[in-house]
């Protein structure tokens, strides 16, 4: 952490289920903010991350997603869908 205090670097955690986790009072927002991108990203105003769905959380798979990772190349989202029968 010392190498990086200098730089003002902040770390900063947000969970998208907080409300419904703790059914605070303003939970309608969530359904609002949820509704309001699902249709930003329908009318295509917005666009997700997703770079490549491998499918299922195989071996095979993991390993792939581990190795791009660690390439240092990955930029935008891998995802793994569930787990192989």
């Amino acid at each position: 952490m010392n190498l990086i205090k200098s730089k003002s670097v902040t770390f900063v955690w947000e969970s998208m289920f907080t409300r419904p986790m703790y059914e605070t009072d303003d939970i309608q927002a969530q359904h609002d903010l949820l509704k309001e991108v699902s249709t930003l990203v329908d009318r295509q105003i917005i666009q997700h991350t997703m770079i490549e769905n491998l499918r299922a959380s195989t071996p095979d798979n993991l390993a792939q997603a581990h190795a791009h990772l660690e390439s240092g190349r990955a930029i935008g989202t891998l995802v793994l869908t569930g787990f192989a029968q």
